[in-house]
């Protein structure tokens, strides 16, 4: 089997509904979905958990993306927590800094971001994080923080070994997207090669980052199985190998049920 640890699929993203974009992917091969709801009023939250809570393939992820930290006040922080508690949502995220655009404040984006790691703390839940343009922030805040208490993912994981090293450390594994089969990905190809076997995830980040062949265009959960056989390549492994191991990373790190529930 093989897991999408981390899309995207509200609809905003896909006008034809989640359930014919998930449907497609199923028919490709893809077994399960994390499915992540971030957005600045929590729409998008409650759809990921919703979505969960009707289809047994579906897990949902809750956050406020760095993008939006300027929106999170003290009563949407209320109902995220209440979202995060939820048995249908295995994770808190996506959370983290993102310095590239800075929609939001990097002060306020560091708050809010260590906010957001309390909150996991409290639910007892894992961590997704994004990171872009902010590696030392990142991995100081997280430190800081004791996000370690309950670990996590990198997701789309877009750094180098070194960033990587302190990331495993602090006990957070790595999710490789559609990047790195890109040609200038070469860091993150050599972090997918060396990385140890029980650490690795893979996602699509749908409907962003589309893998080679569809780079450019809009991706989706189906995807992941190009991603998926590019870092099995450049691993020297079995496909089916790299699926079946990376499945179970993800099952084991968000508490997932066996193989047997996922399928429903």
């Amino acid at each position: 089997m093989i897991i999408d640890s981390h899309c995207h699929v509200d609809p905003r993203h896909f006008r034809e509904g989640a359930d014919a974009v998930l449907d497609r992917a199923r028919a490709a091969g893809v077994d399960a979905f994390v499915v992540v709801g971030v957005d600045a009023d929590l729409s998008a939250a409650r759809f990921a958990a919703a979505l969960a809570a009707r289809r047994a393939d579906v897990h949902a992820a809750v956050g406020v993306h760095p993008h939006d930290a300027s929106a999170l006040d003290d009563r949407m922080l209320a109902e995220l927590e209440v979202l995060a508690r939820l048995p249908e949502v295995v994770a808190v995220g996506e959370i983290g800094l993102d310095y590239h655009y800075m929609h939001s404040p990097k002060d306020t984006q560091q708050r809010v971001f260590a906010d957001l790691v309390a909150l996991a703390r409290r639910v007892e839940k894992p961590i997704v994080i994004h990171t872009r343009e902010a590696p030392e922030d990142t991995l100081a805040i997280l430190e800081r923080a004791q996000a370690s208490d309950v670990g996590g993912i990198i997701h789309c994981f877009s750094e180098d070994r070194a960033f990587a090293e302190r990331a495993l450390a602090l006990d957070f594994d790595l999710s490789f997207s559609g990047i790195v089969t890109f040609k200038t990905a070469r860091a993150i190809q050599e972090v997918a090669a060396w990385a140890p076997g029980d650490r690795i995830l893979v996602e699509t980040d749908s409907p962003y980052l589309a893998p080679v062949p569809f780079r450019g265009k809009r991706c989706e959960p189906g995807h992941v199985l190009h991603t998926a056989r590019f870092v099995a390549e450049l691993r020297g492994e079995p496909f089916e190998a790299l699926a079946a191991r990376t499945a179970e990373n993800t099952r084991r790190r968000l508490r997932l049920p066996q193989d047997g529930a996922l399928t429903g």
